[in-house]
């Protein structure tokens, strides 16, 4: 059992270098070679390796160009929950006429936070353009796309201003404090497929907070997001709980309806709050005081 134990351990790493070794085959220019690493890994069901022989197809490098094999993969890669097949084969439909497929797969890839999918599928809101329009919830996604950094959306989102009366944006503001979920950095340029990622580190035991700020009191918290599982709103809090922002609060689990709503604390006041929230705001994430009830 001992022996089995360690032939079983030994074939992760040894899979996940085989991914990694494709990367790096392909960033050496070597497109035939990565393909070659993938291919395998991709017929037994890799979904990363799926996803970056999808893009060796979309790009025809190390491969013919064949948008129908690229769009095969990508599907593959997508069905298992890859978030950038998902977009990307969003974007490949989208972009070769059938927005319905493409919409529905953005539709997924959205509500996961991804900035790209966030915004186009927030223009095709916008716009009424294959879905019924919603202009208060696209606001909210080209917003949620602009705070990641997406330049596109930033510009979009100031035609938005212009265009949108006050209250509706406000609400679609509003919409993307609720559906504020963890999201993950833009993806990397398509010439690059991304590796399989390394496998997450055991989590340290914590440090005690400062005896001053874990005696913190008060009737304020700060709202992070709402959720439809609470183990997100768990992941996000564990993510955010190391900002100096947070030092001392305790998560909240707020249930309302048929969401989670994550909020942080205690504050002493609403100024302390929404200085909470500015430093949180300035990394990217959703924040804004709330009185405890």
């Amino acid at each position: 059992m001992v022996l089995l134990a360690a032939l079983v351990a030994a074939t992760v790493p040894a899979h996940a270098q085989s991914v990694k070794a494709g990367i790096e085959a392909w960033q050496k220019a070597d497109y035939a070679a990565a393909v070659g690493i993938w291919r395998p890994l991709a017929e037994a069901g890799d979904p990363d390796a799926a996803f970056n022989l999808g893009q060796a197809y979309r790009l025809g490098r190390g491969v013919t160009l064949d948008l129908a094999a690229a769009q095969t993969w990508f599907e593959r890669a997508a069905r298992k929950g890859h978030l950038d097949a998902q977009t990307t084969l969003g974007l490949l439909l989208f972009n070769t006429g059938n927005r319905v497929g493409g919409l529905r797969w953005l539709k997924s890839a959205a509500e996961q936070g991804e900035p790209r999918a966030l915004l186009i599928y927030g223009t095709a809101l916008f716009n009424g353009d294959g879905i019924v329009r919603d202009p208060v919830l696209a606001y909210a996604y080209v917003s949620r796309a602009a705070a990641q950094g997406l330049a596109p959306a930033k510009a979009t989102l100031a035609e938005m201003d212009k265009l949108l009366p006050l209250d509706q944006r406000k609400k679609g503001l509003a919409r993307a404090l609720d559906l504020a979920i963890p999201t993950k950095p833009a993806a990397k340029p398509a010439t690059k497929p991304a590796a399989k990622p390394a496998a997450k580190p055991a989590v340290a035991a914590q440090a005690k907070p400062p005896a001053a700020a874990a005696a913190a009191t008060g009737a304020w918290r700060v709202q992070l997001g709402a959720f439809s599982k609470r183990a997100s709103a768990e992941a996000l809090f564990e993510r955010l709980s190391a900002s100096s922002a947070l030092a001392g609060r305790r998560p909240f689990y707020v249930a309302a309806g048929a969401v989670t709503r994550l909020q942080a604390g205690p504050f002493e006041s609403r100024a302390a709050a929404a200085a909470a929230c500015a430093a949180l705001s300035a990394k990217g994430q959703a924040c804004f005081p709330v009185a405890a009830k």
